[in-house]
């Protein structure tokens, strides 16, 4: 069958709408380090590739009539910035008990330079972030992410407006189980913290004579990297595992 240019162009205009609008949020991808070209030649890459297996299921719906064109150029804009979304909230919740883990053992007090964002991020921080990155990459967790935005066509065709309820219901689902997954990676810090700021608390009012605070500093900060030392290894596998489990599988 003989499709005209104008189709053609227009086919692969809608399709970059939602794997642009996916890579704008995605991990890694989206770092403020990662130049802006580099992620367009990127999404236009994945664009032309993607588009051979997902003729059918976008030629058929294309309208060159601006009323229908339009909602629907709208509408895979947030598909896709949903998907992409949705993994980028995962990553946002180890940025945020990553910086919670170096502010309990007093590791935080000194901004370092973040991989994801812009702004200054405790070292601890940036090291389980960047940890975390590394093996989305390793493990082809990116390779993944396509995956479900290929398989999104079948769940949100394109003559299917986007449903605001049903991604609600995706992101307040996926924020409560990231939250609940790496507090439960945060745990032993936050054990640590309580008890040793309890213990610090009792000692200063046994002995009001001695700056315990000052004093305890180094040892707390000792005792907090060695047991991140010995748990970096487990945490940053079980994120790994929530990951694949709670973006990936929804």
């Amino acid at each position: 069958m003989t499709v005209a240019p104008e189709t053609v162009i227009l086919a692969a205009f809608v399709a970059f709408c939602r794997i642009g609008a996916c890579f704008l949020f995605m991990p890694g991808l989206s770092s403020a380090r990662v130049p802006v070209q580099i992620r367009l030649f990127v999404a236009v890459a994945a664009t032309g590739a993607l588009l051979v297996h997902l003729w059918d299921h976008i030629v058929p719906y294309i309208d060159r009539r601006p009323q229908v064109l339009a909602p629907m150029i709208v509408s895979e804009l947030m598909i896709g910035g949903l998907i992409g979304g949705l993994a980028r909230l995962y990553v946002m919740a180890l940025h945020f008990i990553g910086s919670a883990m170096a502010m309990l053992i007093g590791y935080g007090g000194m901004g370092g330079t973040a991989i994801e964002e812009s702004e200054p991020q405790a070292p601890l921080a940036t090291i389980v972030s960047f940890s975390a990155l590394m093996l989305m990459f390793v493990f082809d967790f990116h390779h993944e992410i396509i995956k479900a935005l290929v398989n999104s066509y079948e769940v949100a065709p394109l003559n299917v407006f986007f449903n605001p309820r049903e991604a609600l219901v995706d992101i307040t689902d996926t924020l409560s189980e990231s939250f609940l997954i790496v507090l439960r990676l945060g745990s032993p810090f936050i054990a640590y913290a309580i008890l040793v700021n309890l213990t610090i608390g009792f000692v200063n009012k046994l002995v009001p004579q001695i700056p315990v605070y000052f004093i305890s500093l180094p040892f707390v900060l000792a005792g907090g990297l060695f047991i991140f030392y010995f748990g970096v290894g487990t945490m940053v596998s079980l994120f790994a595992d929530g990951f694949a489990t709670t973006t990936i599988g929804r």
